[in-house]
């Protein structure tokens, strides 16, 4: 039986189309992503926490979902968008439908509405606050509780997804996961502690596959508590939100980078931007898909990378010390960083992938070489 949804935007805009997954009503910053493919993995990154995300792919749910895709221990997302719903997947993996996925973990979605026309407006107006519901369809009612819906800048939502307390990882890359170049495991066994604001479990995979012995605690931890585990290095993860009102990780981060090798990816990156002596900005509708072109400023290649931010740092902002190592090709936005006396470096995008391609899965030697050399 279709249920009738809505998506009211703070703008005044409304989309009408069919509800799918749970009922109810949600409120969340609306933004795209233009995978297409890896829905599942997208569903369960806890970077999307207070989000409504829209997929430029027409159709979803084609390959249905599987136990094996997932990021993390639930779905952190506000709401889930998409042109069509494939209500009868076909893959050999497949062990449930999209919708019944969504609707088992409460998540809301929407079809049957014109994508293409939402996403242009988001990038002409920018990434705003929306509303979706299948209980109230009334226009002028939700365009108002969009527009009175709290601003995700600002906000602690990492405190949202941190896990409670520490835990050991010795996963390793699935089979599927791996690319074709992966390395063979080297000598010895680093020890890093993982810093999780709200962290993809394809990271440590990769940590673990390379020999590390991990060990994550909670993103509240203090830098007392990461430093007495005496590891090798220090990983700092993905998270949602904004990070500058994160003063808790960035008083960490600036005491542990004098101490211990660390390696940060997206919000992990943000952190020790600010660390650093930097500031980060908001973008206008952020950088979220498995295409986003990436140049390494030191060697002049290119990679292809799978990213989801809605900050970024600002270059100017940089002291000296701090290096900008990548650069996103379509806006310039910084897409790394390296400090210049401190083993100390961090990349915005995801070279863990997951889903996305494998350009920049190097990173996670060279985190791995800091330590052992």
């Amino acid at each position: 039986m279709s249920v009738p949804a809505k998506l009211a935007l703070a703008d005044g805009t409304v989309y009408t189309g069919v509800g799918f997954g749970a009922e109810g009503e949600i409120a969340g910053e609306v933004v795209f992503n233009t995978s297409m493919t890896g829905y599942q993995e997208i569903l369960t990154d806890p970077s999307y926490c207070g989000q409504i995300v829209t997929m430029t792919y027409p159709q979803i749910g084609n390959y249905g979902v599987n136990p094996e895709d997932v990021e993390s221990s639930g779905l952190s997302l506000r709401g889930f968008v998409c042109r069509e719903l494939c209500r009868r997947p076909s893959n050999y993996r497949s062990t449930t439908t999209l919708h019944a996925y969504l609707a088992e973990h409460g998540i809301l979605g929407i079809e049957g509405i014109d994508t293409r026309s939402l996403v242009r407006r988001i990038r002409t107006q920018g990434a705003m606050n929306g509303i979706l519901s299948t209980t109230d369809l009334d226009d002028s009612s939700l365009v108002a509780k969009a527009r009175g819906a709290e601003s995700i800048v600002g906000r602690d939502l990492v405190g949202q997804v941190v896990p409670e307390k520490g835990y050991g990882w010795d996963e390793p890359l699935s089979d599927l996961g791996r690319s074709i170049d992966s390395r063979p495991e080297s000598s010895g066994q680093p020890f890093v502690v993982a810093v999780d604001y709200g962290m993809k479990w394809n990271i440590p995979r990769h940590l673990s596959e390379r020999g590390c012995r991990v060990e994550v605690v909670p993103g509240t931890a203090s830098a007392a508590e990461i430093l007495e585990r005496k590891p090798d290095g220090v990983f700092l993860s993905n998270g949602p939100g904004d990070p500058e009102p994160l003063a808790y990780a960035i008083d960490t981060i600036r005491e542990v980078v004098q101490h211990k090798p660390t390696f940060g990816i997206c919000l992990g990156q943000q952190l020790l931007g600010l660390a650093l002596g930097g500031k980060t900005f908001k973008l206008k509708f952020g950088h979220r898909g498995a295409n986003q072109p990436v140049r390494d400023e030191r060697t002049g290649k290119i990679e292809i990378t799978s990213q989801n931010h809605g900050f970024a740092l600002d270059p100017d902002s940089l002291p000296d010390s701090v290096e900008v190592t990548h650069v996103n090709l379509n806006d310039g936005t910084v897409e790394g960083i390296r400090h210049a006396e401190l083993p100390v470096f961090g990349v915005q995008y995801h070279p863990e992938a997951s889903a996305g391609p494998h350009d920049s899965s190097y990173l996670f030697d060279e985190f791995r070489e800091l330590m052992t050399t």
